[in-house]
């Protein structure tokens, strides 16, 4: 389905430790959609500093940066966008005419996803990692603010005092906005677990699990028996990638474009052109 690529074709990566095949069909199916003459190829970098040169040298419009890179490559670009100037962390890079531009789509992907929420909503965010950073920046530019919950004093602490939040090793009664950022409820080993309680999923009004393998956590499934709102893993993904596929093309692709293009890279659809 990728248009047949010749000398002209724009190459587009991702740099991962394990990469995997949702950035790769999901960027190439809307190549194909939209008749663009890109490419999108995945790699395991053994040295991250030569490949980023190599996104320079070569002429690579974009890459996908994952963990452990998202740290490791800012020294190594000419510039940050304030998305990821805001969190310290890239899972974009953009090659303008040999300048390389560092972004957080991430950052970008849940800005978009709580731009209808009420800023009021007491929000407890539970995990301390890098995603963390990305949705509490994204919450308190929302005008939001509460309380990060994790196991690790160190990290959870310094999370909630860079943006003025709480902490605490517990969920606030008063919590109803609740937000995973663990790998609870994510395929690999984790699939049963829950960052809240039965009792703290009743009394919020939304819930949120940044997992997105599966979508249908148990606390999404939770909130969704309950009849209480809800926003997954699998929008973050599909809206962080289709903010990629913009910056790498100029292309803004359709909310439809994008939910067949998650559907054909998380093989949920079987998709034919």
């Amino acid at each position: 389905m990728v248009n047949q690529v010749d000398r002209e074709t724009t190459l587009c990566i991702s740099l991962a430790a394990r990469p995997g095949n949702h950035g790769v069909r999901f960027h190439n199916w809307l190549y194909d959609r939209y008749q663009l003459n890109f490419l999108y190829k995945a790699f395991a970098p053994e040295d991250i500093t030569a490949a980023v040169a190599g996104i320079r040298g070569l002429g690579i419009r974009g890459a996908g940066v994952s963990m452990p890179y998202k740290e490791q490559v800012i020294p190594l670009l000419d510039a940050l966008d304030p998305s990821a100037e805001r969190i310290r962390s890239v899972n974009t890079i953009l090659n303008e005419g040999g300048d390389l531009i560092g972004y957080n789509t991430d950052y970008l992907a849940v800005a978009q996803l709580i731009r209808e929420v009420d800023p009021t909503l007491p929000v407890t965010v539970r995990g301390s990692g890098g995603m963390a950073n990305a949705v509490v920046a994204a919450l308190s530019d929302h005008g939001m603010s509460g309380t990060v919950v994790a196991r690790n004093h160190v990290t959870g602490a310094s999370l909630a005092r860079r943006f003025g939040w709480e902490f605490s090793t517990e969920t606030p009664a008063e919590a109803k906005m609740l937000v995973n950022v663990t790998p609870l409820g994510m395929a690999g080993g984790n699939e049963g677990g829950t960052a809240f309680s039965e009792a703290e999923i009743s009394r919020a009004t939304l819930v949120f699990d940044v997992v997105a393998d599966p979508v249908r956590t148990p606390l999404i499934t939770t909130a969704e028996e309950w009849n209480i709102p809800y926003i997954t893993g699998g929008e973050v993904l599909a809206l962080q990638a289709a903010e990629q596929f913009t910056l790498y093309t100029g292309v803004r692709p359709s909310a439809e474009d994008i939910a067949t293009a998650e559907a054909y890279a998380t093989e949920a659809l079987p998709i034919s052109n």
